[in-house]
């Protein structure tokens, strides 16, 4: 595996952790999430296991979702 891919991998756990952990603190089943995203549960769901490579308006549509700014939901990553 190659540093780049390791980097990749990397962000893709830490921002599949930070969304899980900040929809289980608003209190939302993963499915009751996604639909409130306007995405299915296994996409919802795969971002959380960081096997999604998300698009930039995806992103966007979690952050409303929880009620962020798109900074405030990137914190700590």
């Amino acid at each position: 595996m190659t540093i780049s891919h390791m980097a990749k991998q990397a962000i893709l756990e830490k921002f599949g952790q930070r969304v899980r952990a900040l929809r289980q603190e608003a209190g939302w089943s993963q499915e009751a999430f996604a639909d409130h995203c306007e995405m299915d549960r296994t996409y919802i769901g795969g971002i959380e296991r960081s096997e999604r490579n998300l698009a930039l308006r995806n992103i966007e549509k979690i952050a409303v979702s929880l009620e962020l700014t798109l900074a405030e939901l990137m914190e700590g990553l």
